[in-house]
Order: C-alpha cells, then structure tokens, then sequence
C-alpha cells in the first residue's frame, strides 16, 4: 500500500542524489496510472529529506520508512509511516507522519488554518494525522487490541514556532503532536522514545513486511452507525476535506447569530466521497449541542429509512428527517443549520400535487426555501447524480441564489472513493466507460495493472450468472447483495387478493424472471417496503431501479443495462423509446441522455467490494465483457 518503503538511510542517500522524487513519480505513474502534479513532487524533494535526516542522525537510520502510504478502503494517504520497537516494552510501534512545507500559517476557527498559498482553508495538521491514526486503528483489527502502538505527529520543517503561534495552541496527545524547525531536537528525542531498531536491518524489513500483511476490516457501515453517531457519540472518522467541511458549518453557526451573518456551505463530491458520513457526523454533534437542526432529502427511500433506523430507539429523532419541500411558509432563519444531503435533487419548486391551496399561494423557488430557513444552510452534492428533470442541485444554482441574498458561500471539494473499497480506479473506470472522463474507456485489468487494487469487477453473460455472481461473493465473503436495473420494464401494482398479494415479475430477460422492488405504499408480504429495498435482507429478491438505489450502498452489486442505453461503435446512445420512466421520458432531448447516463452511474457506484454488470444489447454486452477483462 506504499509507493516506496526502504531503511531511512537508504532512502535519504536516493534523496540527496536527487533520484528519490524521480522513484516515487515512476511508482505513482505505475500505480495510480496518472501523472503526478509538479506540487506533489516538490513536497517530496523539500519535505522528505528534512525527515529523513532527523532519523538517521538520531541513530534510527535502520527505521523501515514507509512514504505515501494509503489507507484501506479509502482514497487516502498517509506522508510517511515509520516501523520500529518501542524502546522499552519491545512492542511493534507505528508513527505517521504528517509533512508540511509551511513557513507560516494562521489558526481560523477550531481546527480550520489558513495558509497564503491556499485559497481555501485547511484542516490543522495535527488533526490531520490524528483521523489517520484514528482511521488506521479502527479499521485494523489486531491495532484496535493495541492501539498505543500507533503514534503521529505533524512536521512543519520550514516554520518555526514564533510564525505559526496560533497553531502551537492545541491539545498534544499520542496521535497527534506538532514539532517545527526550532524544535528538532524535541523531535529527535519523542522519536528514540517510541522507536529502536536493536533486531537490525534485517528485522525491520521483515517487521514492516508482517505491518503490510495486517489484516483490514471493513470501512463503518452507513446505516448501522447512523442511530449511534445521532443519539450517542461521533461514531465516523473524518478525514481531510471531509473534516474541512465539518469545521466550517461549526465555524458558521458559532459566528451566524453573534454577527448577524448567514453562510452557505457546499460539499462537493462523488459517489462514495464520504457527504452523508459528514452530513451524519454535523446532525450527532449539533443535536448533542441543542442546535436546532434538521437533516433533509428529496428522496423518500433515504429519509425514510433514516428514519427507520436511525429512530429505532427514540421517535423523537424521527422528526430530524424531513423533505426538501417541507420548508414551504417557514420564517427566516427559524433553524440554526438544515443539512441538505443529496442535494443535486433540490427541485424548481416544492409544489406538488399533494401541496394545498393555502401552501401553494407560499411556494417559491425550493433552493430559496432552503436557504432562507437556516442561519447555515448545508448543501452536499454530486452534480453526476441529477436524474430526473426538475432536478436542480448545482453548485452555480446554489450561489447564485445565495449571492442574491447576500449569503456567503464557503464550498470544500471531496476527492477520492470511500465505497468501492476506497478504490479511485473503479472511480475513474466507470467514469471512462461511460464518457463522463476526457479519457477513452479502458478494460478493467490495464487500469489496475501491477497495483493492489482489490476491488472485484466482472462481467455476466446473463441475468442469471450475475445473480450466481453476487451470490457467490456474498456467501464466500459475507455482506449484502443487490441487483439493479435500468428503468427499460413495466412496473405493475402487486397481484392477489388482500392479505397474499405478490409482486409480478416484470423484468422478464429470457427465460430470467424478477419483480421490481415494491412500489411506493404498496405492501407486499415478505417484501420489503420500496424505501427499506437497499437496507432491508429481503430486498435481494427483486431489482432495483435509480429511485430505491440512489443514496444508499452495498457490498456486492450486479447492474443490468437495459435497452434505453446502448454501446454503438465509440459512443453511447441513449433510448428513449426503450425507457419507462415516465418522467425521464418527458425530459428535453438535450438532457434525455445526461440523466440515463447519470442513472447508470449511481447503479454502478452502489457497491463497496465489488461489482458485476450484464447487458440486455449484444453489442453493448461485448463491450461491457472487454471492459471487465
């Protein structure tokens, strides 16, 4: 999971010749697959050797030095992990590192720093690598037994402590603890005290290897924790931008009613990039604070099931999840924050044909309504994942109705995959495939290639196989399974006289025969309720569509592409007379295919350890098979 490991003295000689920037941008290119960005490699040419010579002139030049480590299941990763033994119990010890080049910096608010190169603000260092330490424990199994094995620290090599002073003002503890240039001496002693190399070089090698080979649990399930983190305690590690955003709705409702000042913030990010984990995490710390907070979709099937799991054991959490267009006639600013997650769903108007006559005459633009009821309105998002007209949610919408108002807008950029085995190749792969990158498409297998990447991808030649598939995985790996669709079937009401009412079996390929999930308020015995679908075990007996899938996530997936999106020649061409989606279909012919497109994307993106695809089109069924190879 390293791009380079080596002894620190070995390390630092390639350093000095001037060829350790050049390995580490080879072994990226190879591994990631990209090129690397000019500021990467001069973070490694100006931060690595300062570290690297610390250790050797401390006597721990046979210290196995781990740089650009990634962490499972997520996108990110660690600057440098050093293993050795304690000095004093014999006991493996693992300290990150945390490198920054700053000279100078200015505490903002809470964890949230400034820094002039930025244009945006960052999370505090030492926090930084205090969630990787916290991350790197919980999904370690043998490391949870012993987590004060596990140490970090944040280097500011460049920056002594007199420049940076606000930043010195934090809570030092063993996963977290800050040194700068005129305190090497102070890092060379807190690194002998929690490191020795007495087995010698040999030992270390092989101690780093037994590190590698650590077993990795799973990352936190969304929905098994949502009661926890909501009723109990912070049950989620944030990480990076992730804790960015964090830090700035708590900076915006500390400031919003001492200076009379509203702030927008809007979350940017992918399936998978960890947006509601942040929009759970804000609604437990807020509601333990006795804000007055509410958590909001536009999707039944999420809130619903918040609902139903998060309120399993007190029915007044319940009523902190609401719709997008329950604000309608509400006062300004009569809630302290409103969490709007899945917010690309966010609609031209709250008006339906349920809304009464005395609402309608109310009813403004819904993004207004949202906005205009919270001192801290929160908006996270993935523009990718509109699929259905009327659905408004961008960044461009949201500050231009903010900047109308004279909010300020503060916006954080998620990057990386935290489903999917935290693997960004599936992310980038489906992306490729189905024209949403610059890049052509490209087979699974070439992607990955010499990586570790361990995320399954397949290809079925019939409905029946991918079944057997998802199957399989589930029962020689454990989790959930799900099979989904595209919209391209009839949905019928349930059959039967009442009390043995059953689902028909609409997605019919072949002699392969399934139900959709139950619809909305149509109960079926041994079915779930269209909303629990994706969390409910029963669930897997039907396919799902876009409307049951969206928002939520599970282990094993296998995707059908029916006949409304089809492969011909280089290009994808959408269908609309193979949809039956009433209102897709109606869509404007300039949107019709950015919406099946974005549909297919949500389906592919459910999955957290691997995915199965099948088409229903011979054509588009051999290319899905070449790129699954």
């Amino acid at each position: 999971m390293a791009l380079i490991r080596g002894s620190a003295r070995y390390l630092l000689v390639e350093a000095q010749a001037g060829r350790l920037h050049q390995l580490l941008s080879e072994q990226a290119r190879h591994q990631w697959e990209h090129q690397v960005g000019v500021g990467e490699v001069l973070s490694w040419m100006r931060s690595l050797p300062p570290l690297l010579t610390e250790l050797v002139d401390a006597g721990l030049g046979d210290v196995e030095v781990l740089l650009e480590h990634k962490l499972q299941h997520s996108p990110k990763r660690v600057d440098v992990i050093l293993r050795g033994e304690h000095p004093r119990t014999s006991e493996p010890s693992y300290v990150l590192v945390e490198l920054k080049q700053w000279s100078k910096a200015e505490l903002l608010a809470a964890d949230l720093v400034s820094v002039a190169a930025y244009a945006e603000p960052v999370l505090h260092p030492v926090e930084q690598v205090r969630a990787y330490c916290q991350y790197l424990v919980d999904s370690t199994p043998s490391l949870a037994e012993w987590p004060q094995a596990v140490h970090g620290l944040a280097y500011l090599h460049n920056a002594k402590s007199a420049d940076i002073p606000s930043l010195m003002q934090y809570r030092p503890d063993r996963f977290g603890r800050l040194f700068t240039e005129d305190y090497k001496s102070d890092l060379v002693d807190h690194l002998r005290a929690l490191l020795d190399v007495n087995g010698g070089r040999d030992h270390a090698r092989d101690s780093a290897d037994e590190f590698l080979r650590l077993e990795h649990g799973p990352s936190k399930p969304l929905l098994q924790l949502a009661a926890e983190e909501i009723q109990d305690r912070e049950q989620f590690v944030l990480l990076d931008e992730q804790r960015v955003a964090y830090k700035l709705v708590e900076r915006a409702v500390a400031t919003a009613r001492a200076a009379r000042t509203q702030t927008v913030v809007v979350v940017l990010g992918g399936p998978g990039s960890g947006k509601s984990v942040i929009a759970l995490s804000l609604l437990g710390e807020l509601s333990r604070q006795g804000r007055k907070v509410h958590h909001a979709t536009g999707s039944s099937a999420f809130t619903n099931t918040m609902r139903k799991v998060a309120g399993s054991r007190n029915t007044r959490v319940k009523t902190m999840f609401k719709y997008f267009n329950n604000y309608v006639g509400s006062e300004p600013r009569e809630l302290d924050v409103l969490i709007c997650d899945e917010a690309h769903r966010v609609r031209e108007t709250s008006v339906n044909h349920w809304t009464g006559k005395e609402k309608r005459a109310l009813a403004r633009r819904q993004i207004d309504e949202l906005i205009d009821v919270a001192w801290v309105p929160v908006f996270l998002l993935d523009e990718n994942q509109i699929v259905r007209p009327g659905e408004m949610g961008s960044l461009d919408e949201i500050t231009a109705a903010a900047n109308a108002t004279g909010c300020k807008v503060e916006v954080v950029r998620l990057d990386g995959q935290f489903r999917c085995g935290g693997s960004d190749a599936f992310d980038e792969w489906v992306r490729r495939l189905l024209g949403l990158d610059p890049q052509p498409p490209i087979s699974w297998s070439r992607l990955t290639a010499g990586t570790d990447d361990d995320f399954r991808v397949a290809a079925a030649a019939s409905p029946a196989a991918m079944e057997a598939w998802v199957l399989y995985q589930r029962e020689q790996h454990g989790g959930t399974a799900r099979l989904a669709a595209g919209y391209c079937w009839p949905w019928s009401d349930p059959v039967g006289a009442a009390g043995s009412k059953h689902l028909v079996d609409d997605v019919v390929i072949d002699n392969w025969k399934r139900p959709w999930n139950a619809k909305p308020e149509k109960r079926v015995p041994d079915a779930p309720e269209s909303y629990y679908w994706a969390s409910d075990d029963r669930g897997f007996r039907q396919v799902g569509c876009i409307y049951t899938a969206q928002g939520f996530e599970y282990d094993w997936s296998g995707v059908i592409f029916g006949p409304d999106f089809v492969r011909r020649g280089d290009r994808w061409v959408a269908r609309r007379e193979c949809s039956h989606d009433p209102a897709v279909k109606k869509a404007e012919e300039a949107h019709f295919g950015a919406l099946i497109r974005n549909t297919y994307k949500v389906l592919l993106t459910r999955g957290m350890e691997g995915t199965c695809v099948y088409s229903t089109d011979p054509e588009t069924q051999e290319f899905l098979e070449k790129m699954t190879r």
